[in-house]
């Protein structure tokens, strides 16, 4: 290889250096949202509670319409009770922190399988207390208030995924609150 063609060979991977270093310097200085736009810390808070007010709002309306169609009497609202608040979701953990992530990664495989399946016996506890509450309140409902809760139930999936998606995964209105 002749001196000419090594020079350039070392101008190219110095602009890759650089080039690389000056994209994470502009990376780290920013953090961008979904359409690349950058977003302040402040910014991001302010989005989550709007996001987590508009839930609210809807799951507000979600319990007003479902004791609406059921015409819940005095000794059935305990038990309605009871089933919407084992409905609600469960209070997360604040943010983590990317150390917390680092910290997960670099446990070995086998202590990360051991902290997965502790969180997932801790949804399924959830689950069955949910479960408990619904037993407790379908026991209550009359037949026809029976029938009317199966058929709004139906379309909200029970705690599952679908809930406020509407189109593809079934119609629009939980009967259990998100």
């Amino acid at each position: 290889m002749n001196t000419l063609s090594k020079h350039i060979l070392i101008a190219f991977a110095a602009l890759g250096i650089a080039g690389g270093a000056i994209a994470q310097t502009a990376t780290a200085a920013a953090p961008e949202g979904r359409h690349g736009h950058a977003v302040s810390a402040e910014q991001r808070a302010a989005h989550k509670a709007e996001r987590q007010a508009k839930h609210a709002e809807r799951r507000a309306q979600r319990e007003a319409k479902l004791r609406a169609d059921l015409k819940l009497n005095a000794q059935q609202e305990p038990a309605f009770a009871a089933f919407l608040a084992a409905g609600k979701p469960a209070q997360r953990p604040q943010a983590r922190d990317h150390g917390e992530r680092a910290k997960f990664a670099a446990l070995p495989a086998p202590q990360r399988m051991v902290r997965m399946i502790e969180r997932q016996k801790q949804r399924t506890a959830r689950m069955e207390a949910r479960l408990a509450a619904l037993n407790n309140f379908y026991a209550v409902l009359t037949p026809e208030q029976k029938k009317v809760f199966d058929s709004q139930a139906m379309r909200g999936g029970f705690g599952g995924k679908h809930r406020g998606h509407g189109g593809h995964h079934g119609q629009r209105g939980a009967a259990m609150p998100s």
